[in-house]
């Protein structure tokens, strides 16, 4: 694939971001205006002829891109066909182009002893290349067939479902409780790492497609699920897993601790509504941030509370500093568990000459102050021997804190929809249904995505969510 020798020629050149002065002055998206279509090309020369291209299997892609072809077709300037390729696995490029953490790249054969092949930017390219040239219009659906599907919930995993299911040619018909479609996509992911003009884009398409979005309708609660199985001939639930882990220390009902959703919520909400950051009572304006909690949304909560004019941003990590390059115990083509520098540390670094990240820290209790605000967090260095986290002694250490975002992952979908509709849950409390069937224990309900499977990937979620189609579709046919 590519060039024979290109992964022996060429280096690894990443696309770079806007420059860090000019993107933390607004919320645009931090990705440069233009791709570079001739360092793309080059890039896509890297991919190897490699046999097993592991990037597309279990361990790499969850939708099973066809990697490969498209980096060969890109390679030989043949972007319209390339589209077409990344089109039959993947409903919505455009968005994991912008935020996936690309498994596929921790895969790439070439990883074993090069760095991987750019996979992440050459898909971002090729769809925005789609859309610039017109190539991506709606594909209007000449016959439908005489049912109809519900699916509760718009993020990803209900996009994707929505889209394969409207195709096929039943009448869909999308129920999301807030004010505007996208769930995670629109609400979740702020709009430096993808722009909600990306998201609208898509749902305009699905719209002229035929598929019904309806807003500000909460299943369970303004319409019964047995009212609503009255009017559909099958239900799929895609909520999402939206029930945030909690720390309760000493004085978590200080006000200004808040968890990380709520916060990168109100602000992307107040940007669609009123055009600029929010400034309520949760905004990080001259106040000391500490986030506690790494990963995206932790990230997320960085770049946001940054934008919003903090007086300073700390970041709480419970486990060590993780390697610069994959231990014995993490081999390849595993996910690379390593030390990552994300957009928000960066801007951080850049703005208050250090990296916002502290390790081995364990949340002891809140500090509030006589009005009942919190003022500091006291914290002890913790160490991991034999599997258990011991305190390390002498260590503890106060923190000025204004604002405390808790970003520790989600536990679960809320539970009043699942009561409503009478399904089992599994022991992790998400709803029961297995993977490859997506049926729950009430016929015609089918769950899939962050709801049924936990927190994960929105890739995972378009998996679901193409998976539940399927399911749907065949419970259709056979009834």
């Amino acid at each position: 694939m590519g060039k024979v020798t290109g992964f022996l020629e060429l280096d690894r050149q990443v696309e770079s971001y806007r420059e860090v002065e000019i993107r933390i002055k607004d919320f645009g998206e931090i990705f440069a205006d233009t791709h570079n279509l001739d360092q793309l090309k080059e890039q896509g020369a890297r991919c190897m002829d490699c046999g097993v291209p592991f990037c597309q299997s279990s361990s790499g892609c969850p939708i099973d891109n066809l990697i490969p072809e498209w980096n060969d077709l890109v390679y030989n300037n043949e972007w319209k066909e390339a589209l077409k390729r990344l089109e039959k696995t993947n409903n919505f490029p455009e968005f994991t182009g912008r935020v996936c953490p690309a498994p596929c790249e921790g895969s790439c054969v070439l990883g074993l002893n090069n760095p991987a092949v750019t996979i992440k930017n050459i898909e971002l390219a090729i769809v925005d290349k789609g859309f610039e040239e017109g190539w991506i219009k709606p594909r209007p659906v000449n016959t439908r067939i005489e049912k109809k599907v519900a699916l509760v919930g718009s993020g990803p995993a209900g996009l994707a479902a929505a889209d394969e299911l409207n195709q096929i040619g039943y009448s869909v018909t999308v129920y999301e409780r807030n004010d505007r479609i996208g769930g995670l996509l629109m609400y979740g992911i702020p709009n430096m790492k993808l722009g909600k003009d990306v998201v609208d884009r898509r749902v305009d398409l699905l719209r002229q497609e035929g598929v019904e979005f309806i807003t500000n309708t909460d299943i369970g609660k303004d319409i019964s699920t047995k009212d609503l199985k009255k009017s559909f001939d099958a239900v799929v639930f895609t909520t999402g897993a939206t029930k945030a882990r909690d720390l309760p220390a000493e004085n978590r009902n200080a006000i200004g601790i808040y968890p990380a959703m709520e916060y990168l919520t109100s602000n992307t909400k107040s940007l669609l509504d009123n055009g600029y950051a929010d400034n309520s009572e949760l905004s990080a304006k001259g106040k000391n941030v500490i986030v506690i909690g790494g990963g995206d949304t932790g990230t997320d909560c960085i770049g946001t509370s940054l934008r919003q004019g903090a007086k300073s941003i700390t970041n709480f990590e419970l486990m060590s500093q993780p390697p610069e390059a994959r231990s014995e115990t993490n081999p390849w083509p595993e996910w690379p568990v390593i030390f990552r520098v994300d957009y928000g540390h960066e801007e951080s670094h850049k703005v208050f000459g250090k990296d916002p990240r502290q390790y081995q820290l364990l949340t002891k209790s809140f500090i509030k102050d006589k009005d009942g605000h919190v003022s500091g967090i006291k914290t002890v260095n913790v160490e991991l021997v034999d599997g258990k986290l011991n305190e390390i002694d002498g260590t503890d250490k106060i923190w000025d804190a204004e604002l405390v975002l808790l970003s520790m992952g989600f536990l679960s979908p809320e539970h009043y929809l699942s009561e409503d509709a009478n399904i089992d849950i599994d022991e992790r409390g998400n709803y029961k249904a297995k993977h490859g069937e997506y049926t729950t224990s009430q016929k015609g309900i089918f769950s899939a995505g962050d709801c049924r499977r936990g927190q994960s990937l929105v890739v995972w979620a378009i998996n679901e969510g193409r998976g539940v189609a399927n399911s749907v579709n065949n419970f259709l046919v056979n009834s």
